[in-house]
């Protein structure tokens, strides 16, 4: 596990490319933290480290961005909070994408825990006092 206290978006440009790092191969990667803690923010920040050539938003009411890096790999962004039940995500063909080798983001991933691949990544963001405290953990 490595933790890291964030006081400034710059500060997320630097970590980016430290999460890639610690990912290794690991392709799926989990965002926990409350509305607003910062998940969004931190995934744009990694998009642009790996070179993703369209704007990152979040995809609240779609689910499931698709993006592209400049090296032609692909990255897809899932968010979660509005779904329902796990039946929706399964309906969207979320495990194909798990399982096809592109870098998976997920936001709200408490909705789908139980379709998740067993091997993932975690990064856990909670406010301390203004601050963010972000943490990286193999799940």
């Amino acid at each position: 596990m490595e933790e890291y206290l964030i006081e400034t978006e710059t500060d997320l440009k630097v970590l980016a490319p430290k999460l890639i790092k610690f990912a290794q191969e690991e392709k799926v990667w989990i965002f926990k933290g409350e509305m607003g803690a910062g998940k969004t923010t931190f995934i744009r920040n990694i998009c642009e480290v790996l070179e993703v050539q369209e704007n990152v938003s979040s995809p609240t009411f779609s689910l499931i961005n698709e993006y592209s890096c400049k090296n032609g790999e692909k990255v897809y962004h899932f968010d979660f909070y509005r779904i329902n039940t796990p039946k929706e995500a399964v309906d969207i063909g979320c495990e194909e994408y798990f399982y096809s080798g592109s870098i998976c983001m997920i936001e709200w991933p408490e909705k789908i825990l139980n379709l998740l691949p067993e091997q993932f990544v975690m990064i856990t963001i909670v406010d301390k006092d203004g601050k963010r405290q972000i943490q990286f953990s193999h799940g």
